[in-house]
């Protein structure tokens, strides 16, 4: 297959971070653009924390048609949009930026795609159950602002600061999914059907205070480097289900990617090139 040309018709998006990499959507998507035969290409823009407002304003002033948004931007981000989509305004996090013409718009993909991931990938049904949040962040915030739409009953948030949950259970308001915030440490003696990582603890082998899991349990750590974590192995061990967070990004990536072009993700042809590029060795 030809090598793709980069000439002055080609759309370009991109991902805005710090750092940013190591980040996976410059493979995900320049897989699907190939994949489809389109005149796109996709990159990754360090963006120095300050630098948020006058980042977002290029990518109006040179043409883009999008870009994702990963740590530590995500609420910032929000805050300099035109417009917010309903769950990028009740989560104060974009991970997602439509340029439309003169404006730039702020969607939240990590919410529906983690209700996509829970519902294709991994057949867990959230209603009635409760889960474990470590964490608070944006990308918690979405995960439990999917569960909760999904009939979740209870979700207990783990932090070093619980007063930090706050903006989490705001997120939530006006779904019957009760809140409760308790000490990081206080997280082994909680009880959950799921349990989500949030942090950035287990990239470097970091244990989690993980409650008791069954059978019938699931661990999702957001974390998909290294592919098994402390965490995994902790709870496979246990005998419950336990996966990264390759799946989340995959599906917000889908749901990005369908927002800018207009026309379905390959899936399937996203997925392989992450699996390749996260085979490679570092």
């Amino acid at each position: 297959m030809a090598e793709p040309r980069i000439g002055g018709a080609t759309r370009v998006a991109a991902v805005l971070g710090w750092p940013v990499t190591h980040s996976l959507s410059p493979v995900i998507h320049n897989a699907a653009f190939a994949a489809l035969g389109m005149d796109w290409t996709y990159v990754a823009l360090p963006v120095e924390p300050g630098e948020v407002p006058a980042a977002v304003a290029g990518l109006r002033a040179l043409g883009f048609a999008g870009a994702n948004v990963t740590m530590p931007h995500k609420e910032a981000v929000a805050d300099v949009m035109d417009d917010l989509t309903e769950d990028a305004d009740r989560l104060r996090a974009v991970n997602t930026i439509e340029v439309v013409r003169d404006r730039l718009i702020g969607h939240n993909t990590d919410a529906p795609g983690f209700a996509r991931f829970l519902a294709h990938d991994v057949g867990f049904e959230p209603a009635g159950k409760t889960a474990l949040l470590f964490g608070a962040g944006g990308a918690a915030r979405a995960c439990a602002l999917a569960v909760a739409r999904a009939g979740l009953t209870r979700i207990v948030v783990a932090l070093r600061e619980p007063a930090r949950a706050a903006p989490l259970a705001d997120a939530l308001d006006g779904f019957a999914t009760e809140v409760e915030a308790i000490a990081f440490d206080d997280a082994a003696e909680a009880s959950a059907d799921l349990v989500v990582n949030a942090t950035p603890l287990g990239a470097h082998g970091e244990d989690l205070p993980l409650p008791k899991l069954g059978a019938d349990g699931l661990f999702v750590d957001l974390l998909y480097r290294p592919a098994m974590t402390p965490g995994q192995q902790a709870a496979r061990a246990a005998g419950a289900q336990a996966v990264g967070g390759l799946g989340l990004l995959l599906h917000q990536a889908a749901l990005s990617f369908e927002l800018w072009t207009g026309r379905q993700a390959p899936l399937e042809v996203m997925s392989a090139a992450a699996v390749a590029a996260l085979a490679e060795p570092a």
